[in-house]
């Protein structure tokens, strides 16, 4: 197995792409290796598996969980939709901004998003099916949102009416979020 990394505007969010072997039958792929991936410099170690189906103009987001915090390791297994990644990292020189990418079930491409950024996605196909591998395990006491349409991080959604659910809808800004103790536990460490 081989894989792509390819580095982002935003340091530590990463496009990943596995090779594929295809034929007149269709395509194969390792989609996660763990020995592949450390040799890549990427998590090795997942702790959990999240699969969501959402239909078209679905809006999920934006997400993180801040304890413990939770790196996620996201595709489209089925479709394609709109993925973000937003820097929540206290002291980061991209502080609230946002990496925003389409994936779909065709090309395999996957978005790493470490943890102390939010993350979200708006499916564009009829239907799609996003799968999570996660660093951590949930925890609903540790999890928390940013509003998906909060103009300090300027995301262009490719909808003008999405569907949220009621949380998505009454989520806090990004300087609500901030001002909160627990946000402190994302801080940006220069790279050496």
């Amino acid at each position: 197995m081989k894989v792509t990394v390819e580095q982002t505007p935003i340091p530590g969010v990463l496009v990943v792409s596995p090779e594929t072997f295809d034929d007149h039958r269709g395509f194969f792929a390792e989609v996660f290796r763990s020995d592949v991936y450390r040799a890549a410099g990427l998590p090795d170690t997942f702790v959990q598996l999240n699969l969501s189906r959402s239909r078209h103009g679905v809006l999920r987001g934006l997400h993180f969980q801040y304890d413990p915090p939770q790196g996620k390791l996201v595709r489209v297994a089925r479709g394609s939709a709109f993925l973000v990644a937003v820097d929540l990292r206290k002291g980061s020189p991209t502080l609230g901004k946002h990496f925003a990418t389409m994936l779909d079930d065709s090309t395999l491409r996957m978005l790493w998003a470490p943890a102390s950024f939010a993350r979200g996605f708006c499916v564009l196909s009829d239907v799609a099916d996003i799968e999570y591998l996660s660093t951590s395990v949930w925890n609903a006491r540790g999890e928390s949102g940013i509003r998906w349409n909060d103009p300090a991080i300027g995301i262009e959604w490719p909808v003008k009416h999405p569907i949220l659910s009621d949380k998505d809808q009454a989520a806090q800004t990004l300087a609500e979020w901030l001002a909160r103790p627990e946000s402190n536990q994302f801080r940006y460490e220069v790279p050496r």
